[in-house]
């Protein structure tokens, strides 16, 4: 087999065992299949080539899917938030029941990564990106999952109805031996009727975690009950017993950038969800506070959200909002509308340090932006960093 990696601008110190060229130095007559990585948009030109000359375009973790050994089990999820968080604590309940795993997907690891170590008999865990799903064929999963739709990336798909599509992919291989798992307290989820594939419809709801000892765990709001809801719904399809789920909430460590507690100073509470880089998200983390009790710092680079959904959430929800970026920017005169206090600052350091010097005892600043980071850094986690090593050098324990 013959491999060409393809890529807009080659760097040379690369070291891969294969011919890396650019898209105009490629005949792709010349291939039997491309396989595209998520990042890649379908209008690429190399793309629309390859699809007047009726070539295969499959996902990676389609390709990676090809490789599993006979007798693999499946279990993927996808949504808009809490894809991460979800297949954490799926992967945390199936260490509990001594079952053979592996996480992956979108994640961090490449399913083809794993897929020709997975052990005899393993399930692989695939948390799946609407970028992913566009080009499945074959891709299967045993036990699948959306957590929620709401809007983002639509500089991508156009509108939230091909979003929601391509988020339904997930299911459209899915036989009647399969389920199908639904959060319900998601409107867009709670509304669908039918599916693509035949799976087993189940609709779960965030207060289902209080059965596993939600409470006694360390994670905290309602769209954690919802992820521990969902996670517990597709582990049970594997033949997960209810004490092992148990012990799992009990012991799950939030992952980091997703409600992540970061210490204290002078009984002001820090945390980081740098992870929340939509407004759904941010609403979400609101609720794991008290009402009036949080600083809250918003914005970075501008994906073009309509922020005026989370300005009719703040009202006495914040004490003060502290935004940043060109975001941040655009969102004052919404905030202001809604007449929510707010205050425009530069950069996350200075919304960071603005927020710390108003904070009261009791109180809580929040790192829940909303938004996307590459205004100032080179991705959510990279800025999630920048704020803990701030809250450190404050003097956080």
């Amino acid at each position: 087999m013959e491999v060409t990696l393809v890529d807009d601008a080659p760097v040379e110190s690369v070291d891969a065992p294969c011919a890396i060229v650019v898209p105009a130095a490629v005949d792709v007559g010349e291939f039997d299949v491309i396989v595209k990585s998520p990042g890649v948009p379908s209008d690429h030109p190399l793309l629309v080539a390859a699809r007047a000359l009726d070539r295969p375009i499959w996902a990676e973790v389609e390709l990676g899917y090809r490789l599993l050994p006979p007798g693999a089990r499946v279990i993927g999820v996808t949504g808009t938030n809490g894809k991460t968080t979800t297949i954490e604590l799926v992967g945390a309940m199936l260490y509990a029941a001594a079952l053979p795993h592996v996480v992956c997907g979108n994640v961090g690891t490449a399913l083809c990564e794993v897929a020709v170590h997975l052990p005899q008999g393993g399930i692989v865990v695939c948390e799946l990106s609407s970028f992913q799903l566009e080009d499945i064929v074959s891709f299967h999963c045993d036990a699948a999952a959306v957590t929620n739709i709401t809007p983002d990336h639509l500089d991508r798909h156009g509108s939230l109805e091909d979003y929601e599509r391509a988020k339904l992919r997930i299911f459209e291989t899915q036989d009647d031996k399969d389920i199908a798992v639904l959060n319900d307290d998601d409107p867009r989820c709670a509304d669908l009727s039918r599916l693509p594939g035949d799976g087993e419809i189940v609709r779960v709801h965030g207060a289902d975690a209080e059965a596993y000892g939600f409470a006694d765990g360390l994670l905290l709001g309602d769209h954690n009950r919802e992820n521990v809801a969902v996670a517990a719904a597709l582990v049970q399809a594997v033949g997960v017993p209810l004490e092992c789920i148990a012990v799992a909430v009990h012991d799950f460590v939030p992952v980091p950038h997703r409600l992540e507690d970061c210490g204290s100073i002078a009984g002001v509470q820090f945390w980081n969800d740098s992870k929340a880089t939509n407004v759904d998200a941010t609403i979400k983390a609101l609720t794991a506070f008290p009402d009036g009790a949080v600083r809250l710092i918003l914005g970075g680079s501008d994906k073009g959200a309509d922020f005026a959904p989370l300005a009719a959430a703040l009202p006495g929800r914040i004490r003060r909002a502290y935004l940043t970026g060109p975001a941040g920017a655009r969102m004052v005169e919404t905030l202001a509308a809604a007449s929510v206090d707010a205050v425009l600052c530069e950069g996350l350091s200075a919304a960071v340090q603005t927020a710390a010097g108003d904070a009261e005892r009791g109180e809580h600043v929040l790192l829940a932006p909303a938004c996307a980071s590459f205004d100032e850094f080179a991705d959510y986690v990279a800025r999630g960093e920048h704020f803990r090593a701030l809250v450190l050098a404050l003097g956080a324990a």
